[in-house]
């Protein structure tokens, strides 16, 4: 592993999706002894949120799994992002759409859906919760705690699990 790399979630709106991937990926990383080694942080598409925690909900369904998202705040993914961090990663393909069409060309290898990095659950989004019921919220759990364990392995070793 490099000596530094970040870790950009995004999702629409930063307020369920992705700090909730920021919130499970930095609880795991610490877990594996890699804090010194991962920035991480959350940024949505549209700035529909900004300066708000996550939601309620997001917060909630968190907490019952021991993940603390209460200090994070929304915020809308900045032009700089695409340069500061090594890996951007979308919650679904609309997200990552958007980036692309706003990061530069020098970056867009950076781009990518998180989902990409899950070793079981066979979907390459996460599903927006804000609309559905706390069942959402729990699924989405699940598929961030398994894509977490997939980027994880993925930069200890630089390669992907089969």
């Amino acid at each position: 592993m490099r000596e530094k790399v970040a870790v950009l979630f995004v999702c629409m709106g930063n307020i369920c999706r992705s700090p909730t991937a920021e919130g499970v990926f930095r609880r795991r990383v610490e877990a594996a002894g890699l804090s010194a080694h991962i920035e991480i942080d959350s940024a949505g598409t549209h700035g529909y949120h900004v300066g708000e925690p996550p939601d309620a909900r997001s917060m909630e369904f968190a907490a019952k799994r021991g993940y603390d998202l209460s200090a994070q705040r929304s915020r809308k993914v900045r032009a700089s992002d695409f340069e500061e961090f090594d890996h951007v990663l979308a919650m679904d393909s609309h997200n990552l759409q958007l980036l692309k069409a706003a990061c530069p060309p020098e970056h867009q290898h950076k781009l990518g859906l998180f989902m990409q990095h899950a070793r079981q659950s066979g979907v390459l989004e996460v599903p927006d919760p804000y609309y559905g019921g706390g069942r959402g919220f729990d699924l989405v759990l699940d598929y961030i705690e398994d894509a977490s364990d997939g980027l994880i392995g993925l930069l200890q070793t630089g390669t992907r699990p089969v």
